[in-house]
């Protein structure tokens, strides 16, 4: 099962670093990223692949909601289906 992994705030060190650890330590697989700075606010995409995670979207969804908080930016997961239709145009 694939899902939409945002993350938007400051820009600051270790970022990626602490959002890519999380999902390698719930062997949850990023399939494809992209990131940018823009006017030093922090912007990133990922598609992941739940399939070999055993936990379930809905705690995924709460843990990475609690690692942004400490990190004092957004991270947002919803599955790939819903993020499609909500951006279809």
């Amino acid at each position: 099962m694939n899902a939409i992994i945002t993350v938007v705030g400051t820009d600051r060190v270790g970022i990626i670093a602490r959002v890519s650890a999380f999902l390698a330590e719930r062997n949850i697989n990023i399939k494809d990223i992209s990131q940018t700075i823009l006017s030093g606010n922090f912007v990133m995409m990922m598609m992941v692949d739940l399939s070999g995670s055993s936990g379930g979207l809905e705690t995924i969804k709460e843990e990475l909601s609690v690692l942004g908080n400490s990190m004092k930016v957004s991270i947002s997961l919803m599955h790939e289906q819903v993020f499609s239709a909500m951006h279809r145009i």
